[in-house]
């Protein structure tokens, strides 16, 4: 199996729209991710502020939106944060808290662009600039585009039918959709471990990687 130095996790309701390899560049020893307000819940505009749980200990320097984050992958790493999972009290934000908790010391923020709440679009205009945003998270309520209608608040907007009309070009492109190779790495027959091929940077270059979670077949 490859060694991975880097890794990107982007959630499930979240949409590249442009190149953010770049990021793997930036320096090598921190946990990065996009400082989220919580705007994005549904209530009063902008929350003072988020309260931090006592319980986990100091506050961190910034609070990131869990939805994207770019970590370096290490196996003592990964057995420290299970260990601390075991003992941490449940918070409202669940993962988004541990997280911010456990990297604290070493996170460092990245711009909007990398992470986009939707509902920035209406909490904080001024901040926002489409051209140059890179990754859209629709994790408000409401703001799924494969469920959208127009009828949603907030979501009877010139910019928000943009984005749908986007992901909708996307999901529909047949030239996207994963083909199975037929020569073992397309998910289908074959022993061991089930493997997929990772979208390469380059069109020439292809990468392997095996799901950590898949035991061996017998």
């Amino acid at each position: 199996m490859m060694t991975l130095n880097k890794m990107i996790y982007l959630d499930a309701d979240i949409q590249v729209f442009d190149n953010i390899d770049h990021l793997f560049d930036l320096p090598n020893g921190s946990f990065y991710g996009v400082v989220d307000c919580l705007c994005e819940m549904y209530g009063p505009p902008c929350p003072q502020k988020i309260r931090w749980p006592k319980e986990l200990g100091p506050e961190p320097a910034f609070y990131f939106n869990g939805g994207m984050f770019m970590f370096e992958p290490n196996l003592n790493t990964y057995d420290e944060l299970l260990r601390t999972l075991d003992v941490t009290p449940p918070t409202p934000f669940a993962e988004q808290d541990f997280l911010n908790m456990f990297f604290r010391e070493v996170s460092k923020p990245l711009l909007p662009i990398y992470n986009m709440l939707v509902a920035m679009m209406w909490r904080h205009s001024e901040m926002m600039d489409l051209d140059k945003v890179k990754v859209v998270h629709y994790c408000v309520g409401g703001s799924k585009p494969w469920r959208y209608t127009g009828k949603e608040e907030n979501m009877d907007r010139a910019d928000i039918k943009m984005l749908v009309e986007r992901w909708w070009d996307i999901f529909n492109d047949e030239s996207l959709d994963f083909k199975n190779r037929g020569d073992g790495l397309g998910g289908g027959g074959g022993g061991g471990r089930r493997r997929m091929l990772a979208a390469p940077a380059v069109e020439t270059a292809e990468a392997v990687v095996l799901y950590p979670s898949v035991s061996p077949a017998a």
